[in-house]
């Protein structure tokens, strides 16, 4: 049997399907090309806000007017295991739904699988990580990998869905994460990002202590392993040991993601989150001090429930003040079963759209301030696409895969994606460098 997966969301989705790729592999199935040629497709869904179920959906139906007559349509993910009941009603052409916790039952439920007898499973998350065993990953982008740490979150932030579709949270075992990875490294990959929903959070529920510090010494120790990146942190939990194994371990990114979503202390009391503006300031003051080169990125979210014109305007110059290296903004997404979808003082769409446009265009000018500040700087890239007569596309260490900025450069010879090379920087725009490749001005860290 011929399968296709077409995942969507975050890269946790991705690691899932890349989970699932090795599951049916290992059953004896097949990869296939195209939706056209496969028997079952499968589309792994995301809903973490309103814009991501709309593209969920309108995958679904993509998928539904490409596949056979004769093919099974199946749908996964955080979209089926919230409404799978009510999809089963509402999408006919769907045959069968998956939770994000039924991954391992796949290849018994299609084998036991009659055309016509549609099913719908959710299964509950459990209280340990369930591992997926060898991931199937794609030979173009071997080089870089996500591995997740931990499942689910305990933060239950008041505007967010995931800890009632993914469950508590729930750490990987040490042993078993670097096992992947050693695996991952063999396999010639050599950036690995480091990924959960609070990856600050890892091992407390296992070992009764954060473990991260530790968890990310034994990564480095891995021969193969260039790169190594966090996502996500949580501010309260920076602590001083992580911030000194980071600017310890030469092979760990001067780059972190700190959600932080607002800056007023009553608006992220309202989230339901632990920082305040006071606590935030001195962690990125310490992230800088003891990483003078730290790149810091973070997400904010506009027109929370109650956020008044003074409210967005301390965020407007936290913004200005702090210049962080990378930052996305996002208009609140009120999603039904959350705390904050109930508050009084929802903010009309118009004025969420406006304020996040608002931070987003502040952003812009302070990421060109950012960028023109690396003309003439060398620094290290990997090469990810190649463009023609002699051009490439490639990132830095400050900047996260199909997230961040890019560097666009030229070469006098020919390179391969996945392949380390020193980049002099001779222009800079609001998002990308532009540059030309030199010789080494020093040997690369192992």
């Amino acid at each position: 049997m011929k399968f296709y997966i077409n995942t969507l969301g975050c890269e946790k989705n991705t690691v899932d399907s890349e989970g699932v790729a090795g599951i049916l592999t290992r059953a004896g199935h097949q990869m296939a090309e195209s939706p056209e040629q496969a028997d079952v497709i499968l589309v792994n869904t995301c809903c973490f806000i309103n814009d991501a179920k709309e593209q969920s959906i309108d995958a679904i139906f993509e998928m539904a007017q490409l596949k056979r007559k004769d093919a099974l349509l199946a749908v996964s993910g955080c979209l089926s295991q919230r409404y799978s009941k009510q999809l089963l009603k509402q999408m006919p052409e769907v045959d069968l739904f998956l939770g994000v916790n039924d991954y391992e039952k796949l290849p018994e439920i299609l084998a036991g699988y009659r055309k016509g007898q549609r099913q719908a499973y959710a299964g509950d998350c459990g209280t340990a990580y369930a591992e997926m065993g060898q991931r199937w990953r794609t030979e173009e982008a071997a080089y870089t990998a996500s591995v997740k740490i931990a499942e689910g979150c305990d933060n239950v932030c008041s505007y967010c869905i995931i800890p009632f579709i993914r469950g508590r949270y729930r750490s990987r075992r040490m042993e078993n994460v670097v096992e992947e990875i050693e695996q991952l490294a063999r396999e010639g990959c050599r950036e690995v990002v480091l990924i959960a929903q609070d990856v600050t959070n890892y091992g407390v529920d296992l070992y009764g202590e954060y473990r991260l510090p530790e968890l990310l010494r034994k990564v480095c120790r891995i021969e193969g392993i260039h790169w190594v990146r966090l996502l996500y942190c949580y501010e309260e939990r920076i602590t001083d040991e992580l911030i000194r194994v980071m600017a310890q371990e030469p092979k760990i990114c001067h780059y972190i993601d700190i959600p932080l979503q607002h800056c007023n202390d009553r608006i992220l009391q309202e989230m339901n989150r632990k920082s305040t503006e006071a606590s935030i300031k001195e962690t990125i003051a310490k992230l800088r001090k003891a990483i003078p080169d730290i790149h810091i990125r973070t997400t904010l979210i506009a027109g929370l429930p109650g956020e008044t014109k003074a409210d967005f305007a301390q965020l407007e110059r936290f913004v200005r003040t702090q210049k962080f290296e990378r930052l996305g903004v996002f208009p609140y997404s009120r999603e039904e079963g959350t705390l904050a979808a109930s508050m009084k003082g929802q903010v009309r769409e118009q004025t969420k759209q406006k304020r996040r446009d608002e931070l987003m265009a502040l952003q812009c000018s302070i990421s060109l301030e950012h960028n023109r500040k690396k003309i003439g700087q060398v620094l290290e890239v990997l090469v990810e696409a190649e463009d023609g007569d002699g051009s490439y596309a490639g990132r830095t260490r400050y900047d996260a895969p199909d997230i961040d900025n890019a560097v666009l450069f030229t070469s006098e010879r020919e390179l391969i994606p996945g392949e380390f090379v020193f980049v002099r920087i001779t222009d800079a725009f609001d998002y990308d460098l532009i540059g030309e490749e030199v010789e080494a001005p020093y040997e690369p860290a192992e």
